[in-house]
């Protein structure tokens, strides 16, 4: 591998103005779906870049991409660069609607005669680039070979300098279709989990977690306690106001919940206006002061749709693993919902373990 050397354009460089493609907005955009400036470097842009000097038998290659401002080199040989301003890039050239731009001596053309890497070191004289195009016609950069001495590429070296640039362009889809690829899974991993109207995991995903948090609390003798709460006066909401007003209610206290609760906790739609909190590691003393902090401002919270106010309170029942008569995840549900039957019962607005 050659020796690669930092430059640092002088700061009083002549500055040429370049030519802005009409649709250059979308150009960019184009470039920003691949997600790629400013990531670390790979090694294998590095070895395409190592492979077009190589083959075109000149001491410096780059993978460099065209942003709105500036042009981001995301991998080189024999020449250290991250980044210059557009206006002093060669490979500002590559966007301008030509798929290959050869310029056999750069001190001599006046595009590019006064640009700083022609006129101070390394003195380019040579340039030879590729423009990356993706699928929809964009060129969002290049693969090009530079020398500090006049000449061109021979044909042959010309076409391999091509087949190398669409190499690129491949690496650059795969890593695309990868990101694209995770964040499909993601979003079917919280479609699968999470309530869309609470933001709270579903009851399938709460029941899933509460049998691991079980066989954790049984292996380790750790505490593990539940909540129940459910939404006092939340049924005449829906009567009087309608579901739209009731959902309003459901997506505030579920975000109240989420913001309250410790990043261990657990919060899920236990079902219509219940939501059930696993609360892992936490003996019954914690979990009756996080159900007190939340009574408190569930009861605080203004719900308002329609210009209507719509108050709600909350009962909370509280159950705790003991190793006993609650070891399991049926008994301790059980021993939750009973709570929370009382305190209904009792009155509402209140909590009972």
């Amino acid at each position: 591998m050659l020796a690669a050397q930092r430059i640092h354009p002088p700061s009083d460089a002549t500055r040429v103005t370049r030519a802005t493609p009409p649709d250059d907005a979308r150009r960019v955009a184009a470039l920003h779906r691949y997600q790629v400036l400013d990531t670390p470097a790979c090694e294998e842009y590095t070895f395409l870049t190592e492979l077009a000097a190589q083959l075109c038998g000149v001491p410096y290659a780059f993978i460099s991409l065209v942003d709105a401002k500036r042009v981001w080199v995301k991998a080189c040989t024999g020449l250290a660069m991250d980044s210059l301003p557009r206006e002093q890039c060669y490979c500002s050239l590559a966007v301008l609607g030509q798929h290959a731009t050869e310029i056999e001596d750069l001190s001599a053309d006046p595009r590019t005669a006064g640009m700083p890497m022609t006129v101070s070191a390394p003195h380019m004289r040579m340039y030879s680039g590729v423009a990356l195009t993706t699928p929809d016609g964009y060129a969002i950069g290049t693969l090009c070979v530079m020398d500090g001495k006049p000449g061109r590429l021979s044909a042959q070296q010309a076409d391999s300098l091509r087949r190398l640039a669409r190499q690129v362009m491949g690496l650059l889809e795969a890593r695309a279709s990868k990101q694209a690829l995770q964040a499909a899974q993601a979003e079917l991993a919280g479609l699968a989990t999470t309530d869309d109207l609470t933001g709270l995991h579903n009851r399938r995903s709460l029941l899933s977690r509460l049998t691991f948090e079980v066989a954790r609390t049984r292996r380790f003798r750790m505490p593990l306690s539940a909540l129940l709460i459910d939404l006092d006066g939340f049924k005449a909401v829906n009567e009087r106001h309608g579901h739209d007003a009731g959902d309003v209610v459901l997506a505030s206290v579920g975000r109240l919940v989420r913001e309250n609760v410790r990043v261990i906790d657990l919060a899920g739609r236990y079902g219509g206006q219940q939501i059930c909190v696993l609360l892992p590691n936490t003996p019954q003393d914690g979990a009756l002061k996080l159900a007190e902090n939340l009574r408190v401002r569930i009861g605080a919270q203004i719900h308002r749709e329609a210009g209507r106010l719509l108050p709600v309170t909350a009962s909370i029942g509280v159950g705790s693993f003991n190793h006993m008569d609650i070891n399991d995840a049926d008994s301790l549900l059980r021993r939750t919902e009973e709570a929370l039957a009382r305190a209904k019962a009792k009155g509402r607005d209140r909590i009972e373990s």
